[in-house]
């Protein structure tokens, strides 16, 4: 199996998420990240889903996702022709003795500090799941609090756009 990212275009009406994770639930796929958000045009989402699963069922629920009625346009992002970024935010114990040492660590990847307090730091970082792994890595000396970490969201390089003019 390997990992595949599908960008959806799909109409922002209620239940259409559901529609769309039941469609891949229903399969026995897990859905390994998730992320629906708004697009230039207020009438339609942009779902970025990303999944483990061999190319030949892959292409089944994409005939599928084609079917249902909300669906606009699915479109599989390689890797090498998108541009792909994951949001972590972190808090992690920084009291006066080891402060200076995270700080040091968050500008090597280029992170920012979003809040502070007498013992503990909380870090916004955004790049790809390998960036976050090494800087969680890095930090878990210091011992991490707290986390939440988004979904995958992408999008393809260049100037193509995948977004159907507004219906």
């Amino acid at each position: 199996m390997s990992k595949h990212t599908l960008s959806v275009l799909v109409e922002n009406k209620p239940g259409v998420l559901a529609r769309v994770a039941g469609l891949f639930s229903r399969r026995g796929f897990n859905i390994e990240s998730l992320a629906v958000g708004p697009t230039e045009h207020e009438d339609i989402s942009r779902m970025t889903i990303v999944v483990s699963v061999d190319e030949l069922p892959l292409e089944q629920v994409t005939k599928q996702l084609n079917k249902l009625v909300n669906v606009i346009k699915i479109v599989e992002l390689e890797p090498a022709a998108a541009v792909r970024r994951e949001l972590l935010l972190v808090k992690v114990r920084a009291d006066a003795g080891v402060r200076s040492q995270v700080l040091e660590t968050v500008q090597l990847f280029r992170a920012k500090v979003v809040d502070v307090s007498p013992e503990a730091l909380t870090i916004e970082v955004t790049g790809t799941a390998d960036k976050l792994d090494a800087l969680l890595r890095m930090l878990e000396p210091y011992g991490v609090r707290e986390m939440v970490q988004s979904g995958m969201v992408a999008i393809g390089r260049g100037a193509r756009s995948i977004t159907a003019p507004a219906r």
